[in-house]
């Protein structure tokens, strides 16, 4: 049987609190500056990485036509920016086998 994975916010910090030998207060702070940091990071021109997991980016897509599902209308999608993460190989290989 595999190991199970924490799944809920509150049982991730619990797994990273245990593992650091630190209380959930402080696994909580550390957890959320490091999403601040990935927030600030990924605003860059050249992203953030996280070494072992991947990069974080901004990138930006183009204004498109589309159709309506439903009606079958053509609409117009504007231009967006959006949030973009690849793994880097060695998170793919861990997952992939």
């Amino acid at each position: 049987m595999a190991k199970k994975v924490p799944t809920t916010k509150s049982a991730i910090m619990a797994e990273l609190a245990e593992a650091a030998g630190i209380s959930k207060k402080q696994a909580v702070a550390a957890y959320e500056k490091l999403l601040q940091i990935a927030y600030d990071g990924a605003k860059t021109p050249k992203g953030l990485m996280l070494p072992g997991l991947g990069k974080i980016l901004k990138a930006k897509s183009k204004a498109r036509m589309g159709r309506n599902p439903a009606t079958g209308e053509t609409i117009k999608i504007p231009a967006r920016t959006k949030a973009k993460f690849r793994l880097c190989k060695a998170a793919k290989d861990a997952i992939l086998g």
